[in-house]
């Protein structure tokens, strides 16, 4: 579904992305883990084309959009959660929905799954978004990714600074999403039994590349809570 092959990312001088390639799948969740500063959010950023790449090539469905925009990228079916869930804290939570169907037609309705998946959104229409909890504000902005239907969902980190309630609410949701089969999701977590309960696939990346890749179920084996533990 959405693939990356040997991006390459520098800040000044700095080699952030090496050599780094991956794929997603329908149906299933890849999880991205690392610790701090290892370039996870960079390829994020990246792959949605917030920053360009110095080498290397992003195909979605097989069609290259390494120079496509960011709007493009978002209008060919990829949704992005971003670190920090950066809501419109100013517009209601309705108004933030329909952000997310900018690029629709005018008129085009608020799917009603997302109240579904998230009902505590369909009771705060009205209300502004600063005025949310942060596990509401995070459900909103996996909810206002979801508005358009993408074919990808990448979230970054969405269970920092949440309840434990709610990160049972969003894994849910997340697992829901890939077994229905016509969406890939790949998730950067730092929460390791997180990552591990929802990974179909694991990535780790030390200092810009991928040092070991796997099934989410030999996670465990593998050893992947040594390699992301602080």
């Amino acid at each position: 579904m959405l693939s990356a092959k040997n991006i390459n990312q520098y800040y000044g001088g700095s080699h952030i992305l090496r050599d780094v390639s991956l794929d997603t799948h329908l149906g299933k969740v890849t999880v991205l883990l690392g610790r701090n500063g290892v370039g996870k959010t960079t390829l994020l950023k990246s792959l949605m084309g917030l920053v360009p790449v110095k080498t290397g090539t992003i195909a979605l469905s097989g069609q290259d959009i390494t120079h496509a925009t960011p709007y493009q990228r978002a209008r060919a079916g990829i949704g992005f959660v971003p670190q920090g869930r950066e809501i419109f804290l100013r517009l209601t939570v309705e108004e933030n929905l329909r952000m997310g169907l900018a690029y629709k037609p005018a008129g085009t309705a608020i799917p009603a799954e997302l109240y579904e998946l998230f009902p505590v959104l369909k009771q705060m229409l009205g209300r502004r978004g600063g005025d949310l909890s942060g596990g509401q504000q995070q459900q909103l902005a996996i909810a206002r990714a979801l508005a358009a239907k993408p074919k990808v969902l990448i979230l970054d980190e969405p269970t920092e600074g949440i309840q434990p309630s709610i990160i049972k609410d969003i894994g849910r949701v997340i697992r829901m999403l890939a077994d229905r089969g016509d969406m890939a999701i790949l998730l950067v977590e730092q929460y390791y039994d997180f990552a591990k309960e929802l990974a179909d696939d694991y990535l780790v990346m030390e200092r810009g590349e991928f040092i070991a890749r796997g099934q989410g179920k030999n996670m465990e084996a593998d050893g992947v809570r040594q390699l992301v533990a602080i």
